[in-house]
């Protein structure tokens, strides 16, 4: 058996020219040449083993044939760790007994599913390699150009991996710090073969519907909870960035799923700023991702108008004049296309990387968290400190109008993220009754900002909205100013 520990970038085809040329360049290198392989996984019919989280394929290069099995492993941050078995094989089709017989799961019938194996899908691609030498330690770097097929589909592989051959891990990302400081790359989450089953249909993207509570052992140490918080945050973007460029997306969920690639940033910055780790480095690449993603309101208040059979509008007579001008707009606002400058920016790839890189420090003891508060008094601080600034924001007194509201947003979604990360610790009920107001806010603040894309909207139609608007935005207005007065009159489940 091999531990496989890698770390995965995807690219761009456009970039392959520069890649090769910077990894040419590096000193203490040595190319070892291109190869091409043919690769074919297996499954049964009702995919056993990828319900034993097992993958089995068969690789050829050249005339050499090699079966191999990938059993569970992990994945922190964009570091992957996965025991595999190799075996050669004359022939291009599996053959389980050759496998250790301990790895598989207790009272499976191997011979059955040997009867049932088939080809799933194919993934062949060119690979040049690289030996390179980071002080001590040894790491193979791969860059696969070829494609996924099944039948006649087929998904583009753009791949740069990073395979630890000998020595520390952190061999890996300071290659990979290297190139994302040169070639604009993204952490690679799924596999070959993940997106294979895609593709095949056997398997959908993992998906998030919602910012979950992170989930948190109060007896965990402060590092701990950064490790944790980092990893977490890391994994969410690279789930949501997946979702948000698959082929097959509607045009309609990537407003919501960009508000939630934004989130989940603004999560790990947050992180850091609390920890003390944010460092200038990572407040540059921060700010610049946050003004590359600067269309989302736009979109959120698009959304908010066609969303749910067009309820905001459904009552106007004109309303699918309305509907049909914002979702023209929603289309022209071509948010994967934003999206996909966001990718090609060094700014994304290179703050990614750069967060491996700290979270694996966090994780080695390499960077200290000198904090002598316990877990359940930071979070309380945490949370007391992002609850302060929101009585800055919206003092109590103060009569706030539909403009202070959709000033405070930002203020707002950071208290909610705090929430989303130490909210975990607290009893549920008293936590989720003190937040569910804050949240309506955060609608209604979103409903705000429809109103005045309808406005716009309106009079490129035309049409006279004008009294109807005032209307609903002043109802809309009394409404949350009682919600909040009552809400900040609420005792914090902190406390």
């Amino acid at each position: 058996m091999e531990a496989e520990i890698e770390l995965k970038l995807f690219f761009n085809e456009i970039h392959e020219k520069n890649l090769i040329n910077l990894l040419d360049s590096l000193p203490s290198c040595d190319g070892k040449g291109v190869k091409k392989l043919t690769n074919s996984y297996f499954d049964t019919p009702d995919l056993t083993l990828r319900k034993w989280d097992m993958g089995l394929r068969i690789r050829g290069v050249n005339d050499h044939l090699e079966q191999t099995i990938k059993t569970a492993g992990q994945v922190i941050g964009g570091i992957h760790s996965r025991p595999e078995f190799n075996v050669d094989i004359d022939q291009d089709f599996p053959k389980l007994n050759l496998f250790p017989n301990e790895i598989w799961p207790a009272e499976s019938n191997i011979e059955q599913v040997q009867s049932e194996l088939q080809c799933l899908f194919n993934t062949d691609f060119e690979r040049q390699s690289w030996h390179i030498f980071v002080d001590d330690s040894l790491v193979e770097v791969a860059l696969d150009v070829g494609e996924i097929r099944v039948g006649d589909n087929f998904d583009p592989i753009c791949e740069l991996e990073f395979e630890l051959l000998a020595g520390d891990t952190c061999a890996l990302l300071t290659l990979a710090g290297l190139v994302s400081r040169e070639i604009p790359v993204r952490l690679g989450k799924a596999s070959k073969a993940q997106r294979g089953y895609q593709l095949a249909g056997q398997s959908s993207l993992e998906t998030i519907e919602a910012l979950k509570f992170i989930e948190i052992d109060p007896n965990q140490s402060l590092k701990q909870v950064a490790v944790n918080l980092l990893a977490v945050g890391l994994d969410r973007w690279q789930t949501i960035e997946a979702l948000i460029i698959a082929p097959t997306q509607a045009v309609m969920a990537l407003p919501m799923l960009s508000y939630r690639l934004r989130a989940c940033i603004r999560l790990i910055k947050n992180t850091l700023k609390q920890f003390e780790l944010l460092e200038d480095s990572f407040q540059t690449d921060f700010d610049s991702i946050e003004q590359r993603l600067n269309f989302i309101e736009e979109g959120l208040s698009l959304y908010s108008i066609i969303e749910n059979n067009a309820a905001l509008v459904a009552k106007l007579p004109m309303h699918q004049a309305l509907v049909d001008v914002a979702t023209a707009k929603l289309e022209q606002l071509d948010i994967i296309g934003q999206v996909e400058q966001l990718l090609g920016d060094l700014c994304y790839g290179r703050l990614q990387v750069h967060l491996v890189s700290l979270l694996m420090q966090l994780n080695d003891g390499e960077v200290i968290i000198d904090k002598e508060l316990d877990l359940r008094s930071f979070a309380d601080k945490m949370q007391e400190n992002s609850w302060q600034k929101i009585l800055d924001v919206m003092p109590l007194d103060n009569e706030l109008s539909s403009s202070d509201y959709l000033s405070v947003a930002k203020a707002l979604d950071d208290s909610i993220f705090v929430g989303v990360a130490y909210g975990g610790l607290y009893s549920e009920k008293s936590r989720d009754q003190f937040r569910a107001p804050w949240q309506d806010l955060a609608l209604g603040i979103r409903t705000l900002a429809a109103y005045r894309q309808l406005k716009s909207i309106s009079e490129t139609a035309y049409l006279d909205i004008s009294d109807w608007l005032e209307n609903k935005e002043q109802s809309l207005v009394q409404a949350m100013e009682f919600s909040r007065r009552s809400a900040m009159q609420s005792e914090p489940y902190w406390r």
